[in-house]
Formats: structure tokens, C-alpha cells, sequence
């Protein structure tokens, strides 16, 4: 989001705003913009550090629109004192308005104690929370937000995202693993968490980070607190969520990336020490996550920009966990967010596993594999849309740049490139030694981080010319080869065909919306590569990622099209069939 429209934007919410959020009376109307977040807060029984809030405090609120549909049921969280204190008495419902009109809060409730009946619970007396704000409204109005990520079932075989207004734009991501507590060993990172957010949206569409300080914890904040009080990194605890950490910033990442349209995709479990990894053992709470799950769900749920990754590697390091546990967790969290939150599960080096497909809690796909090469990342792209259920794929690993992996600004470009023409989107990180740099302390640089540039440049022309929701790859093998995993050569000299075009390398890729628009990735130096059009006039124009150009190679081509391929690690020919004047 640009400096002039984030200006725009806030005067117009703080002249929409007319009620405050903490409004405690029914009957009054306020005004908020469509797919914004409205929090309202409750006043409930003072708890302090000592207390289990999350596992004992049950509280849903309905929404409903004026029409009679949709409907939502949304539950709260306790938030201290409203302000990341020890105690408090202050319960926080967050709203995201769907559709213009008038909603109104139609039931307040404390179902009790969550789970098991554990030693030391605090019966809330209803009386305290039940029917509170009974009657509020708000009324939606119109506003430039985009809405959630949901699947696009219409288009591709729901390999692509839409956004909730059915706009499309395309994600590449990067990873910021424990940059929440802006400190690495060596003290602080001289980053922030509201900078390091702002400077990634400028060049990506996501950013994933762990809930948790994880590798490079902060001396004294910590996400959660143990039996007596004393904040923690142990996420055996994680039924005990410290207010302090997630307003102070878990919150202001969320709500920064929010502003920016950022996806923010919170990794619950892990990714690398033994304390961040046990936030799904809960072991300090027999072992039963739903808590933090519920809690997570009741603070972040309600917001458009976010993501749910269960787990990073769930099955790798310790603790380690098995697929019918994430299906389990998945299955719980889904009962608990209110919109259609994407959420996956991030798990070793190889394709999904199919068992994780035993109940429909996951939207999307998430897999990890470094890779260099375009056309293995292409093939390992499309490949696991079909093993994960035809669903959208990202490769959260793709390509860290630097010495940490040996890759290079080139190496991340074409890897990028093939996880598009595979069908998917990909995220990248920086990492100039093992667990250093921008992909695990944050403190994101532009300058250090090169490849930076040229996926924004890319990821522009693919949202500004390319009608990538309506294109699916063309497979590169034939039904014979796929067994042998060999790609389909018509001669020693690498001539292959892969749909309309002849005469390509083995390792070029396709995608198409057959009989609209065509892309060919390159990645390689290659002479008389042929184009069998369709009827009509079609525009040509060839994009060189690296170099970030682009020349118009037709304004009208027809039947067979030849052009050659560039020395160029990634170049994208993109196909469009010229509309007919009126």
C-alpha cells in the first residue's frame, strides 16, 4: 500500500469510526468500512498471571447481518487490561464485517470451561458475561479492502486464490522466522516489528514468522507463562498465553500487515527449538492444545490478511509429530475460526502426505523443497495439487538466498519462475549462514536481500497483465514417460512439444487458459522455438525476470509464431489473444 492511500485510508476509517470499539450500551450505531476489523471489548471477572484464562473462559458471541444472512459466531479472548497488563478485567471480540448493511450482536455467551476438568479451574459466573452488548450494531460500508483468501473452486481446478471482492493477485512470500522479539545472540537486531513489516510489504505478498521468539528469544517478554506467573518460551505452556507479548506484538505485526495487505501467516509450532516446537504438545496441559488454538483463532480469526501454519516441519526435530495429530489439530481449529481462514501444515523435504487428507481442515498445500532449477520446481509444484486434493500449493522453502543454502539471486529468481508455471506460488528468505539473517531475526533489507526486486517486479506484471486464475500448467510428460519421470523429446537435439509450442528445450514450461492466453518459461539460451496459434490476432511479449525488461515481440501474431529464447535464467513469453473491436 502506497504512503497516500495508507493517509487516505485512516482519515477515512477515523471519519467512519463515529462509535469507539469499547462502546457498552446496545442500541448504538457505528460505521466501518467492509472487511475491516471491528473490536469490541467485554468486562468480565478480573484474572491475573496465575490464571488459565484461555483453557477456562468460553465466551461466543453471534453476529448476524440484517438480512438474516450470513451469520458468524465469534469467540473472545481474554486481554488483560486492555493494554498487555498483568491482570485485568477487559474481554476483546474482533468483527470483520462480509457484506453492506447493518449487523448486530445477537448473543453473548459462557459455554464453561473448555475440555477436562483440571485442578485450580476458575468457574466464571455467568451472570459476569452472558448477554453483555446484546443489541450493538454496526453498520458495513463500502471501503477498498480486498477480503479474505479464499480457494477459487470457478477457475484452474482450484489451484489458485481469489480475495473475498473476487479480485486476484498473485503471492511470492518471505520468512521472518523469530523476528517478533527483534533480538538475535548477539542482542537487539536494530529492526522493529511495525519497520520489518512495512519494508516487506513493499516487495511480497506474505511474510511467515513463528508466534513465538523460538531461536532468538527476548530476554525478558516471552508468549507464554508458567504455573507461577513468570513469563516463558516453554510452549508446553501455551495454554497460558501472556497477554504482554501477543498485544505488544504479535498484534502489531498482524494489524501492520493488515494496513499494508500483507498476508500475515503465523507458524504456531515451532520452527526450531524444543520450546517453540511443544506449543502443540501442551504438555503442561495433559497434553491438550485447544486452548492456544481456540485463542488464536478468537485474536487473529477475524482478520482478512491472516494465515494458520500448524506446524513448520511437523515431522522433523522434537518434538515431532504425526499426521493423524495435525489432522486432529487442524480439525479442532477449523471448528473455531469464524471465516475461511486459510491453514496447512509445513512438514520435511518430499510430497504431502496423503494421510493429512483424512478431513477437509486444509485449504491449501504447504511443502518445502530448495530448489535451482525451474523445471523441477514447476514439476514439483503441480505434481502435489493433485496429492494434496487439487488445492492450492506453495513451496514455503523454495529458495533461501545466500551462503547459508549456496543460492544465488539468479538461482531464486528461476526457481520462483518455475513454481508459477507449476501452478503455485513460492517464498523465498534470506540466509547468509545457518539460522542467520533476514529469514530467521527479521531486520529485512532490500539491499541484502537481492532477489527481492525482481520477484515484486515479477509478481507486477503477472497481477497487471496475466490472467493466471483461469491457467493451468500443461504437463510435460507424456502418459508413458510419467512413469520414468522423463520429460517427452522428439530428438537427441531436445526437441520437444509441450501444447502449442514445438520445438522447445526439456526443461522449458507451459501453462495455459486454453484458447485465451499461453506462458512459456525459459531458462536458457534456444533458436526457432514454434508457436501453433489459435484462430485469431494475438499479442506477444517476453519478460526477462532477471534483467526486469520486457519487449513487445507482436501486436498481432497468427498461425505459426517463431521467436527465439534469450540467455536468460528466467524469461516468461506470455500469449494473448487479442479481443475483437466493437
Amino acid at each position: 500500500m502506497s504512503k497516500l492511500k495508507k493517509i487516505c485510508f485512516l482519515v477515512i476509517t477515523l471519519l467512519l469510526t463515529i462509535i469507539p470499539a469499547d462502546t457498552s450500551f446496545a442500541g448504538v450505531y457505528g460505521k466501518v468500512p467492509l472487511y475491516d476489523i471491528h473490536e469490541i471489548t467485554l468486562s468480565g471477572p478480573t484474572y491475573g498471571p496465575q490464571d488459565s484464562s484461555a483453557r477456562d473462559v468460553n465466551l461466543v458471541t453471534k453476529w448476524r447481518h440484517e438480512s438474516g444472512q450470513p451469520s458468524y459466531q465469534i469467540y473472545g479472548f481474554w486481554d488483560s487490561n486492555g493494554k498487555g497488563g498483568q491482570s485485568g478485567n477487559v474481554f476483546k471480540v474482533r468483527f470483520c464485517p462480509t457484506k453492506l448493511g447493518k449487523w448486530t450482536l445477537v448473543k453473548t455467551t459462557w459455554h464453561g470451561h473448555l475440555g477436562r476438568v483440571f485442578t485450580g479451574w476458575k468457574p466464571v459466573p455467568q451472570s459476569e458475561l452472558n448477554g453483555q452488548k446484546e443489541g450493538y450494531s454496526i453498520v458495513c460500508v463500502s471501503s477498498f479492502r480486498k477480503g479474505f483468501w479464499e480457494v477459487d473452486e470457478d477457475d484452474a481446478r482450484g489451484r489458485w486464490y481469489k480475495r473475498s471482492d473476487g479480485s486476484h493477485q498473485y503471492i511470492f512470500g518471505n520468512t521472518m522466522y523469530s523476528f517478533l522479539s527483534e533480538y538475535d545472540d548477539k542482542g537487539p537486531t536494530g529492526g522493529n516489528i511495525a519497520d520489518d513489516i512495512s519494508r516487506n510489504s513493499r516487495y511480497f505478498k506474505k511474510v511467515r514468522f513463528s508466534i513465538t521468539g523460538d531461536r532468538y528469544p527476548h530476554p525478558e517478554e516471552k508468549p507464554f507463562l508458567d504455573n507461577s506467573g513468570k513469563p516463558t518460551d516453554n510452549g508446553n505452556f501455551s495454554h497460558r498465553p501472556n497477554p504482554a507479548w501477543f498485544y505488544n506484538r504479535v498484534d502489531l505485526a498482524v494489524r501492520e500487515a493488515f494496513n499494508n495487505d500483507l498476508i500475515a501467516d503465523l507458524i504456531l509450532n515451532g520452527p526450531d527449538t524444543k520450546d517453540s516446537r511443544s506449543v502443540l504438545a501442551a504438555s503442561e496441559n495433559a497434553g491438550d492444545c485447544t486452548p492456544i488454538l481456540k485463542y488464536i483463532a478468537a485474536r487473529y480469526g477475524s482478520y482478512p490478511n491472516v494465515w494458520i501454519c500448524l506446524s513448520n516441519e511437523f515431522d522433523i526435530k522434537n518434538p515431532r509429530y504425526q499426521p493423524k495429530d495435525i489432522v486432529r489439530f487442524g480439525t479442532t481449529m477449523r471448528k473455531y475460526l469464524p471465516y475461511p481462514t486459510p491453514m496447512s501444515v509445513h512438514s520435511r523435504p518430499r510430497d504431502w502426505d496423503k494421510e493429512l487428507n483424512a478431513r477437509p481442515w486444509h485449504d491449501h498445500v504447504i511443502i518445502q523443497k530448495k530448489l535451482k532449477k525451474m523445471p523441477i520446481a514447476a514439476d514439483w509444484v503441480s505434481r502435489n495439487h493433485y496429492i494434496g486434493g487439487n488445492v492450492p500449493i506453495i513451496d514455503d522453502e523454495l529458495a533461501y538466498e545466500g551462503k547459508g543454502d549456496g543460492w544465488s539471486e539468479p538461482d531464486v529468481i528461476e526457481s520462483h519462475l518455475g513454481a508459477f508455471l507449476g501452478g503455485g506460488y513460492g517464498t523465498t528468505g534470506h540466509k547468509p549462514a545457518s539460522k542467520r539473517g533476514h529469514y530467521f531475526h527479521g531486520n529485512f533489507k532490500a539491499s541484502e536481500h537481492k532477489s527481492a526486486d525482481n520477484l515484486l517486479w515479477f509478481r507486477r506484471v503477472i497481477d497487471k497483465n496475466i490472467t493466471f486464475w483461469k491457467m493451468a500448467p500443461v504437463p510435460a510428460f507424456s502418459v508413458r514417460a510419467a512413469q520414468v519421470r522423463a520429460p517427452v523429446r522428439g530428438s537427441d537435439t531436445g526437441d520437444t512439444s509441450i501444447g502449442i509450442f514445438q520445438n522447445i528445450d526439456g526443461e522449458f514450461r507451459v501453462m495455459e487458459w486454453p484458447g485465451h492466453e499461453y506462458v512459456l518459461g525459459t531458462n536458457k539460451a534456444y533458436k526457432s522455438i514454434r508457436a501453433k496459434l489459435p484462430r485469431g490476432k494475438w499479442q506477444v511479449i517476453r519478460y526477462d525476470i532477471i534483467a526486469k525488461k520486457q519487449k513487445q515481440l507482436s501486436f498481432g501474431a497468427a498461425g505459426t509464431f517463431t521467436f527465439d529464447a534469450p540467455d536468460s535464467r528466467a524469461v516468461l513469453f506470455h500469449f494473448k489473444k487479442c479481443l475483437r473491436p466493437k
